[in-house]
């Protein structure tokens, strides 16, 4: 459709356009409306019990209710901020994620290195290549 030859035009506006050359007129906007509005209600859903099980997990049940209070207070500046100051504070936040994570990695390398050596010295492994 040459979308992306269309100056201004950027993200879902983007697609909503080009959806509307290849579908004919009105259903673009629609067919982009909704999609954007059922990933956003369900990645919000699954984020927020996602949370609320990881900080049960690791804080106790009493921890829930702030983190209940502080993921509304997200998802509200979240939807007034600006896209760029979102998705930055989105960046740190999943790099603040991975920190721990490749902490673990590093400290668990030797036991990661004897169980792959391990997984691959099994003869059934061995049987299905």
């Amino acid at each position: 459709t040459g979308a992306w030859l269309q100056e201004g035009l950027r993200g879902a506006p983007m697609t909503a356009w080009a959806l509307e050359q290849g579908l004919g007129s009105g259903w673009g906007n629609y067919t982009v409306a909704i999609g954007v509005l059922v990933f956003a209600f369900t990645t919000i859903l699954g984020w927020c019990y996602y949370g609320e099980r990881c900080i049960e997990r690791l804080f106790g049940r009493g921890a829930v209710f702030p983190y209940r209070l502080t993921f509304s207070v997200a998802v509200y500046f979240g939807a007034v901020l600006s896209l760029e100051i979102v998705w930055t504070f989105s960046d740190i936040a999943n790099g603040m994620m991975a920190l721990p994570n490749l902490i673990g990695l590093l400290l668990l390398s030797g036991v990661i290195v004897r169980e792959t050596r391990s997984y691959f010295a099994r003869e059934d492994w061995r049987d299905a290549r």
